[in-house]
C-alpha cells in the first residue's frame, strides 16, 4: 500500500498539477479574451474592415496557434476553449492565423452577414470571368504588402504557365499599377524571362506614394523575386518608398510612370491598351488599387478648391482650421498628424458613434488628444455644405457652423468599378465568404 501511494505522488500528482495549472491558464485566458470582446460589442466594434478569419468550432482544437501567430495583438483569443475574433476591427487580413491552424478550422472571408465588400470575381489563377485579364492586390481586396507582393508574384506564375503568351508583337503581359503587387509582378516577370511592361498612372510607390509625410507603416517580412526577402517590422513611408525605388533600379525594371490607361479592349490572342499611345499585350495584370477615385461627400460646395482627399504634408496647413472626415486610419492619423502642427486647429466629423473601422492605437492616441484639447472630434455628425471660409455641419446637439479653411475628406474609395465593367469583368458582393 506504501508503494501505490509513493508511485501516485511521484508520478500521478504533478501531472493533476500540470492539468491544474494549464486549467487555471485557460481561465485566466477566456477571461481576458471576452473582456476584450466585450468591450468590442460595447463600443459597435464589431465589423472587420475587410479580409477576416471566420472559424469552425466543430474542428478548432482551443489550443491558441492561431492567436500567437496573429501579427496584431488581442485579435484573436480563446473563449470557452475556443478560438474568436475578440476585436473585429483590429482585424487587418494577415492571413497568418489560417497558415498556423493544425485543423485547418479557419477560413479568411469578404464582408459579413450584415455587410458586403465588392470584390471583382477571380479565380485561384488570379484570372477573372475574362480571359487574358488578371487581378492581384488591393483592387482584389489584398490591401497588405505582403500579400500583394505574393499576389504580384503568383499571378505572373499563372500566366507563365497559362498558354497566352510569346504572341507576336505582343508583350507577354501589361502590368497596370507599380504598387507592391505590380512591382513584384514586374520582378517575376523579368525573372521568368516574360516581356512586360509596367504602366502607372501617378509615381512608383501606388498607394504608399500618398501616405502622409512621415507616416509610419507596419508590414512583415516578405520576399520579392530577384530582390530576395527583405524584413521591414515598422517603418516610415519614406524608407519604404527609397526601398521600391531601390529595386525597381536594382532590377532595371521598366516602368512608364505618368502614364493613365483609358481603356482596355480585347483584340484577336490579347488585347490593346489605350495609355495615350496603343499597347499590345496577350494578358494584362490589374494591380491598381481601390482608392484611384475617392469617395465624395455629396455635398454643396464639395467642389470647392479647399476640399482634398488626401493629406501629403501636415505642415502645409500649420496656423489654418482644419476639417477632416472620415473615420478610419487614414482619417484618424491625418487628423492626429495636423493636431502636431503649431497653432492649427482641428475638428475631425464622422458619421458614425463609434471609430469602429481605425485600430485600436489610433482610436487611444485621438482619445488622448482630445482630451488634452488638441483637436475637436464630433461623432455622428454630418457635413451639409461647404462654403469659402465656413463649413455647416450637423452634430448630436443639433446645427452649426465652423470657421474653416481647409477640408480633407479621409472617406476611402471607390471601387473602379466602371472601368472594369468597359472590359467585361464581374464585381460581386461578398457578405462573409471566401
Amino acid at each position: 500500500m506504501h508503494n501505490v501511494i509513493t508511485i501516485t505522488l511521484i508520478y500521478i500528482a504533478p501531472v493533476l498539477l500540470c492539468i491544474a495549472i494549464y486549467g487555471l491558464i485557460q481561465q485566466r485566458r477566456s477571461r481576458r479574451s471576452q473582456r476584450i470582446y466585450s468591450e468590442a460589442v460595447e463600443s459597435g466594434m464589431t465589423e472587420p474592415a475587410s479580409l477576416h478569419p471566420v472559424i469552425d468550432n466543430l474542428r478548432c482544437l482551443g489550443c491558441a496557434t492561431c492567436v500567437k501567430a496573429c501579427p496584431e495583438h488581442d485579435v484573436l483569443g480563446i473563449m470557452a476553449n475556443k478560438a474568436r475574433l475578440i476585436s473585429p476591427t483590429s482585424c487587418i487580413g494577415h492571413g497568418a492565423c489560417k497558415e498556423a491552424c493544425p485543423t485547418n478550422a479557419i477560413e479568411l472571408v469578404f464582408g459579413t452577414a450584415t455587410r458586403g465588400v465588392d470584390i471583382p470575381r477571380v479565380g485561384k489563377d488570379f484570372q477573372t470571368n475574362v480571359e487574358g485579364i488578371y487581378i492581384a492586390g488591393e483592387l482584389g481586396g489584398m490591401g497588405l504588402i505582403r500579400n500583394a507582393i505574393e499576389q504580384g508574384r503568383q499571378a505572373i506564375g499563372a500566366i507563365a504557365v497559362s498558354g497566352r503568351v510569346q504572341q507576336a508583337g505582343q508583350l507577354d503581359v501589361l502590368i497596370v499599377g507599380a504598387g507592391p503587387a505590380g512591382i513584384s509582378a514586374a520582378l517575376a516577370a523579368k525573372e521568368l524571362g516574360l516581356s512586360y511592361r509596367v504602366l502607372e498612372q501617378d509615381t512608383i510607390g501606388g498607394t504608399i506614394a500618398h501616405y502622409p509625410r512621415g507616416k509610419i507603416v507596419m508590414t512583415a517580412p516578405a520576399k520579392l523575386p530577384i530582390i530576395g526577402e527583405f524584413q521591414f517590422a515598422e517603418t516610415s513611408k519614406e524608407k519604404l518608398m527609397a526601398f521600391w525605388a531601390g529595386a525597381v533600379k536594382q532590377a532595371g525594371l521598366e516602368i512608364s510612370e505618368g502614364q493613365r490607361v483609358d481603356n482596355i479592349t480585347p483584340i484577336e490572342n490579347g488585347f490593346e491598351v489605350d495609355a495615350g499611345q496603343a499597347q499590345l499585350a496577350s494578358n494584362v495584370l490589374l494591380t491598381i488599387g481601390r482608392r484611384g477615385t475617392p469617395r465624395k461627400l455629396g455635398v454643396p460646395g464639395e467642389d470647392h478648391s479647399k476640399v482634398v482627399y488626401r493629406l501629403l504634408d501636415p505642415q502645409q496647413y500649420q496656423g489654418k482650421k482644419v476639417l477632416v472626415v472620415g473615420g478610419g486610419d487614414s482619417a484618424l492619423e491625418a487628423a492626429l498628424s495636423l493636431a502636431e502642427v503649431a497653432a492649427t486647429e482641428v475638428v475631425l466629423s464622422y458619421r458614425s458613434e463609434a471609430f469602429s473601422r481605425a485600430k485600436s492605437k489610433n482610436r487611444e492616441r485621438l482619445a488622448e488628444a482630445e482630451k488634452t484639447g488638441q483637436l475637436r472630434v464630433e461623432l455622428a455628425s454630418t457635413i451639409t455644405s461647404i462654403e469659402p471660409l465656413k463649413v455647416n455641419i450637423t452634430t448630436v446637439t443639433g446645427k452649426e457652423t465652423l470657421s474653416n479653411d481647409i477640408v480633407i475628406v479621409c472617406a476611402g474609395g471607390i471601387l473602379p468599378t466602371g472601368f472594369l465593367d468597359s472590359m467585361g469583368v464581374e464585381v460581386e458582393t461578398r457578405f462573409g465568404t471566401v
